[in-house]
């Protein structure tokens, strides 16, 4: 599903370079729930972007779904974006004026889905996430681990290859945020491959398997 070889990623940050990865390995297989742990600055942001097709390495090979995408175009990547991965944020990223099922259905809209099978596609996404009762409510109105949900929701219309997760409890209470890793959990048994990338090591212990980054090197996979 995700292989990388040697990828490395170097800034130019005041004049000086940054080595934000440093010949980094990994793999990911489908159905896999890893998590991606890191402190502030160890390079697991740029390693996110790399695998999200939101940023290109300098070097090394990256295979994702079976397609060496290491020297595809911000065209080419975009279209991978679209077709292969679901993003869940922090910040949830929903539009305020629209209801739940109308931020789960845009995308699909920009992806040229016709409306029959967006409105399916939108439903059995919602009730995936235990939303379906919330359909018509705008985030104002819905709490804060309900608006990741729909965030959830609009990465899984989609039906992407990889759900990819950045800090998806950051914004959350303790409680609410174990509710979201529950979700998880439920999506990873029932198939769903999933990268979520994180600073709390108590988040990070609950994917099948865990994956430490420091200084730009993948240190372990346990």
């Amino acid at each position: 599903m995700i292989l990388m070889n040697d990828i490395s990623k170097t800034y130019i940050i005041g004049g000086e370079q940054v080595h934000a990865l440093k010949n980094a390995n990994l793999h990911i297989g489908r159905g896999e729930f890893v998590s991606i742990v890191g402190p502030s600055g160890s390079g697991k942001s740029t390693l996110m972007n790399i695998i999200g097709c939101l940023d290109a390495a300098d070097s090394g090979e990256y295979i994702l779904d079976g397609l060496p995408i290491g020297n595809y175009s911000q065209k080419q990547l975009a279209g991978i974006r679209s077709r292969k991965i679901g993003f869940v944020f922090q910040g949830f990223n929903l539009l305020a004026k629209m209801t739940a099922e109308e931020n789960v259905e845009l995308p699909l809209i920009y992806q040229g889905v016709k409306l029959s099978e967006r409105k399916a596609r939108v439903s059995r996404a919602l009730s995936k996430v235990g939303l379906s009762d919330r359909s018509r409510h705008r985030p104002a109105e819905l709490s804060g681990g309900q608006q990741q949900r729909v965030a959830i929701a609009r990465a899984l219309a989609a039906d992407p290859a990889i759900l990819l997760a950045d800090e998806p409890t950051g914004n959350l209470d303790s409680k609410t945020g174990m509710e979201i890793m529950k979700l998880f959990l439920e999506l990873h048994q029932n198939g769903n491959t999933i990268v979520l990338i994180t600073h709390d090591s108590s988040i990070a212990k609950l994917a099948e398997r865990r994956i430490s980054i420091l200084d730009g090197h993948v240190e372990d996979a346990v």
